[in-house]
């Protein structure tokens, strides 16, 4: 049975302080506050718990910064997407797996505990299932047990290029299956995972699933989480109305049964009757306000979201910079900027910025992928240390660690991380983060030679 002890923690009642946490078997076995270190335990300065990234395409890792070139006048999302499309083109399980891993070490180096993975490439370059089709499931979860995070698999079914039912394009053909097909696929996906492993399913969008074959998709895991892509793009909310005649998630919300199963992936264009009724309706909004602002997608409504009482989490979705305290930061100055306001997503009872987002996402990430936020007894020992000899943490107390953390910091003021009770980062660094990185930088090789 392990001990660490830290001289303040944030508990699920609030901060505390000489904080001695018990852990067995990779759970959290007690907590006792105002007590003295163990004579075996460790000590550490500041604990928080790990969040949860609730949307991830792992493989995108390895093509950060290769996008951001002006190819034609129009360049947006769309654009974008083609050059994806090539890229992923190249990819065998083996580069997935080593490209993923190095996603996961900063994943965990940046506070991130258990990942969303959004895990659509499915087939062979040439568009047939794998000899084993659950190849590239493998190859996630591979990355996960090198990295030691937390994984929740979420296999994406996508079967059409846009809305009426489209015949897929041909860069889509890696990601292609049909419902019979893609139920097998996710029975064998299964088998690699471990008991600490979750499995959802993950309807690609309404523009690539019918509304027939989304009532099919969510019976397939009663009570998994179910993922599903939501009006990231107002072209994709124009041709909602146009085939459905609703917006995407009006669409959902109306015909979906849309409960606290549901993470409805970027959400950016809502009207104010959507904003308010996703808030009421138990689902989370999946944010990624780093790769949305990368993309150009739009600003997600969320002083409106969180005033009706809306869930939410982040996910760091193309990778294009993996930290949590980036994705936090992000959402709130897409809202100052907006607005041209500050301090737009405290209020009343939780005026610390930090403090309110940290809480809120890790409470919506946890429910979102089915995992554990909080220090607390029964959870996994998913915990987080600061350096409290960073600049931005010095002589900083509660919810001021937090807010310094978030808005006056980087990667450096994470000193440990703790997942399921294994120390997984030291000093700031991933353990395994040399031979990851190695390994990164082979696959790397070959792929842009």
């Amino acid at each position: 049975m392990a001990q660490l002890w830290f001289e303040t923690a944030l508990l699920p009642q609030g901060w505390a302080d000489r904080v001695r946490v018990r852990i067995d078997g990779g759970r959290i076995a007690a907590v006792e506050t105002d007590a003295t270190p163990a004579p075996e335990g460790e000590r550490h300065a500041i604990a928080i718990p790990g969040q949860c990234n609730v949307h991830s395409h792992g493989f995108q890792r390895g093509m950060a910064g290769l996008t951001e070139q002006r190819g034609r006048p129009d360049d947006d999302f769309w654009s974008w997407r083609e050059l994806m499309y090539r890229f992923l083109d190249r990819l065998d399980p083996d580069d997935i797996a080593a490209i993923t891993a190095q996603a996961y070490v900063e994943m965990l180096e940046t506070g991130y505990t258990r990942v969303g993975e959004f895990h659509y490439l499915h087939n062979a370059p040439d568009g047939r299932r794998y000899d084993t089709p659950e190849a590239t499931a493998a190859a996630i979860v591979e990355a996960a047990r090198q990295s030691g995070i937390g994984l929740t698999l979420l296999p994406v079914f996508y079967a059409h290029a846009d809305f009426g039912g489209a015949p897929p394009a041909p860069g889509q053909r890696r990601f292609v299956s049909d419902l019979e097909g893609f139920a097998r696929l996710v029975d064998t996906s299964e088998k690699p995972l471990g008991e600490d492993d979750r499995l959802g399913i993950a309807p690609h969008s309404l523009r690539a699933v019918t509304p027939d074959e989304l009532s099919h998709l969510t019976a397939l895991r009663p009570g998994g989480p179910v993922h599903i892509h939501a009006a990231e793009q107002t072209r994709e909310v124009d041709a909602s109305v146009a085939q459905l005649g609703a917006r995407p998630v009006e669409w959902l919300l109306a015909n979906a049964d849309v409960d606290d199963r549901w993470c409805l992936v970027h959400s950016t264009h809502l009207t104010e009757a959507e904003t308010d009724a996703l808030a009421s309706s138990g689902a989370v909004a999946g944010l990624c306000p780093v790769t949305e602002a990368n993309l150009g997608d739009g600003i997600f409504p969320a002083r409106r979201y969180l005033a009706a009482g809306g869930r939410f989490a982040t996910g760091t979705d193309s990778n294009i910079q993996i930290d949590v305290a980036a994705e936090l930061r992000a959402l709130e100055y897409s809202q100052r900027l907006r607005d041209r306001a500050r301090g737009c997503l405290a209020n009343a009872d939780e005026p610390s910025v930090g403090g309110r987002l940290f809480r809120a996402a890790g409470a919506g990430g946890a429910q979102a992928v089915q995992g554990d936020f909080g220090i607390a007894v029964g959870h996994s020992a998913d915990i987080v240390s600061l350096d409290a000899d960073h600049p931005s943490l010095i002589e900083r107390r509660g919810d001021a660690l937090l807010d310094g953390w978030i808005f006056g910091s980087n990667r450096p003021a994470i000193d440990c991380v703790w997942r399921g009770g294994k120390r997984v980062v030291s000093s700031g660094a991933h353990v395994a983060r040399a031979d990851v990185a190695a390994r990164y930088r082979k696959t790397l090789a070959k792929l842009l030679a």
